[in-house]
């Protein structure tokens, strides 16, 4: 990929900076989610803040914004040491954040959320004055929410909510404006309209901090930036001289990842599934357009994707968890009148990214509901095999599900979905904000399977290091499209830089 590289800001160059970051460190127990970053950034000026799942980025954001408390480090706003200041106060002292995810008052109308931002912190200043409405109307336009000011968030769609959290954010006129994945589930033309917002707060004065899975479009905006990988700096400059950068290429794309792929003639000629034309749109976002992909029995094929592109939609479509249009077949059989229920009977089953386990419930009564259609000794033979798969599950047998960690919560998750006996696993982001050391148990536990059983997987993954590897085939999804399919050793060479 070519990125046009942007000169930087005439104002960006001669300022100081206005939030200087130096090592800054968060450890959860024995886990460091960052270490030592130092960063600077200066009014004028757009960095962004890349890296795979897991490598700290959100983590930075809610240390700066005060949502966490740094185990080490310092944070400075013009000079003034902010480090561990409560959330409200770092908003006070200049810093406005946009969640990645909304967070609106559902009984208020637009208008009245953007007005609640921009009212002073006291309690004798409760009722607006007209101005406030005023300034809160042209916040409105400004953003592109001028159509909708009446309405309340629940009927909104999704990139009208997202424009909502940038008001709230900007409704104090901060100097610093913290941006949290703001391209994800947006449409190429949303990408655009919000990228162009982003530069309107550049071309202010203020300075942005970005942080966004969509390494393309944050390329095509940013004057700089910042890898981070596992809590770490690794590159830092412009968005060529990173995206060139051998140990950011290495982990995105894996450099010379090892493939064991099996060629498709070593598979029956007819598919397990077939997925044919499928289209799905979340009002009118169009989620999936024209997707097409095949599965041999037996087969381990992957869906790389950055967050955004479609995956999860894809196999909610399959397990019939969305309306769309298109035909997905399974042994033959249409599942368009199918329930999900039918269709995890049938044989597919899928581990959603969000887990799903019923937290109150133990290890052994989760496997248990997996395996409920079981006889009861062949229940207990399928659990020791899945015991002998996660010995971790064996020593947490009688510990509640919401007391696991995340990696054994991932594994619990993909052994209870084992205990179904599938035909088709799909996995959606199995490696999602897991450490390393859970990350190669995972693929030890999916090379035996692979190995030793008949069974076949889908698995949906953004980071490629994990998914090529036990690949057969590859499918690339981006922006609701399958742009490429191959054998896993054929991706970097034909598809890296694009993907970056």
């Amino acid at each position: 990929m070519t990125v046009a590289v942007k000169p930087p800001t005439a104002a960006s160059v001669r300022a100081e900076p206005c939030l200087t970051v130096r090592g800054l460190t968060k450890r959860y127990g024995g886990l460091v989610a960052v270490k030592g970053v130092d960063l600077d950034l200066r009014p004028g000026e757009i960095l962004g803040l890349i890296g795979p799942n897991g490598s700290g980025k959100s983590t930075v954001m809610k240390l700066v914004m005060g949502l966490e408390k740094p185990s080490a480090g310092s944070i400075r706003l013009d000079g003034t040491e902010i480090a561990g200041w409560p959330a409200h106060k770092v908003a006070r002292a200049g810093i406005g954040l946009v969640f990645q995810h909304a967070r609106p008052l559902m009984r208020q109308t637009v208008l009245e959320n953007i007005v609640l931002a921009l009212l002073p912190d006291s309690l004798l200043r409760l009722v607006p004055d007209p101005s406030v409405t005023e300034k809160a109307r042209a916040i409105a336009e400004r953003v592109g929410l001028g159509g909708v000011i009446d309405r309340r968030p629940g009927t909104l769609a999704f990139a009208d909510l997202r424009r909502l959290e940038l008001a709230k954010a900007i409704a104090r006129d901060p100097r610093v404006v913290l941006v949290d994945e703001p391209f994800a589930g947006l449409t190429g033309p949303e990408v655009a309209t919000f990228s162009a917002l982003i530069r309107g707060f550049r071309d202010e004065g203020k300075a942005v901090l970005l942080v966004d899975h969509n390494v393309k479009s944050v390329s095509a905006l940013v004057d700089r930036v910042f890898a981070l990988y596992l809590g770490e700096r690794i590159a830092e400059g412009s968005a060529e001289s990173v995206m060139a950068d051998p140990t950011v290429r290495r982990v995105y794309l894996g450099g010379s990842i090892e493939t064991a792929a099996r060629p498709e003639a070593a598979f029956k000629a007819e598919s397990l599934l077939s997925v044919e034309g499928v289209d799905v749109l979340y009002g009118k976002a169009q989620a999936l357009r024209g997707v097409s992909i095949h599965v041999h029995e037996g087969e381990f094929v992957s869906v790389v994707g950055l967050n955004g592109a479609g995956k999860t939609t894809l196999f909610n479509a399959v397990s019939n968890l969305v309306p769309h249009a298109g035909t997905i077949r399974f042994g033959g059989q249409d599942l368009a009148t199918l329930s999900p229920a039918a269709i995890a009977r049938a044989g597919i089953v899928q581990v959603p990214e969000t887990r799903e386990l019923f937290g109150d419930l133990s290890v052994l009564e989760n496997l248990d509901l997996g395996g409920h259609h079981l006889p009861k000794a062949e229940a207990a033979k399928e659990r020791e095999k899945l015991y002998d798969l996660f010995p971790i599950l064996k020593a947490r047998e009688g510990q509640s599900a919401r007391t696991l960690s995340g990696g054994e919560q991932q594994m619990l998750t993909i052994a209870r979905a084992l205990m179904m006996r599938p035909r088709l696993l799909i996995l959606d982001e199995p490696t999602l904000s897991l450490a390393p050391v859970i990350l190669e148990q995972l693929s030890k536990a999916l090379e035996r399977l692979r190995q030793t059983t008949p069974i076949t997987v889908l698995l949906g993954e953004q980071n490629v290091t994990f998914a090529l590897p036990h690949a057969d085939r590859v499918y690339v999804l981006e922006q609701a499209k399958i742009v490429w399919e191959g054998p896993p050793d054929r991706f970097a060479t034909e598809m890296g830089a694009a993907y970056l």
